[in-house]
């Protein structure tokens, strides 16, 4: 449908032809109970994606499994600086922003109402910070997110701290998906899938197209 297209998000996959640096991060973790709480302890402020990162696609509440993680994250970035950002919740797509205050009801945090979807809504995160008195840098906020070329784009574009949820709720078939997933095998980006294991990515573990590393075979996509 119409409204599920991500024009921006399209449009901007196309930098990384030219500058794939625009998909490092900084850890990759497979699901979100993974992710150290704090972040980093230059981390002022948190930006979430809702689907198959803390919720299942669709649904408007914290997996089961996250909550004592939600609550944790919730005590260590309290109020305006923990933020909620999809693009369906809070999006033009949204009517009214039902969604937007189902999600707010049901998880006690904002959800940003933005005109463009990630990674195109970099201003508009940046503002809310701001007027809300979180932060004014953005090396100060972190991105979470199970999408490559929306979540850890947006990150990237905004100088931000990028934090990839591989695997996330469930493990998507979705196509755009896997495509990313060898996108990050080709780039050596850290895909492990163990549930205990993550990695950390430094500049120097990001490759330019058409390279890869030797003796780092690619693990299988499924």
């Amino acid at each position: 449908m119409l409204q599920d297209l991500n024009i921006f998000g399209t449009l901007n996959a196309f930098k990384l032809l030219y500058n794939p640096k625009l998909c490092k991060h900084y850890g990759v973790f497979p699901t979100f109970d993974q992710v150290p709480i704090p972040v980093n302890n230059s981390i002022k402020a948190i930006v979430l994606d809702k689907d198959n990162c803390f919720a299942y696609p669709k649904q408007s509440t914290v997996w089961p499994e996250y909550k004592a993680q939600w609550e944790k994250l919730k005590q260590t970035y309290p109020g305006k600086a923990l933020l909620v950002v999809s693009n369906t919740a809070g999006s033009g797509d949204d009517t009214d922003f039902k969604e937007a205050k189902l999600i707010e009801q049901q998880t006690g945090v904002n959800v940003l109402r933005h005109s463009k979807k990630k990674p195109g809504c970099k201003e508009e995160i940046l503002r809310y910070f701001r007027e809300n008195n979180v932060t004014t840098n953005p090396q100060e906020i972190a991105v979470i997110g199970d999408r490559l070329l929306t979540d850890v784009m947006l990150a990237n574009m905004m100088n931000a701290y990028a934090v990839w949820i591989k695997d996330g709720v469930k493990i998507s078939n979705n196509p755009i998906v896997r495509f990313e997933k060898r996108l990050a095998s080709y780039m050596g980006l850290g895909t492990q899938s163990s549930k205990r294991d993550h990695s950390i990515i430094t500049n120097d573990d990001i490759l330019p197209l058409g390279t890869s590393k030797i003796g780092n075979p690619k693990p299988s996509i499924t």
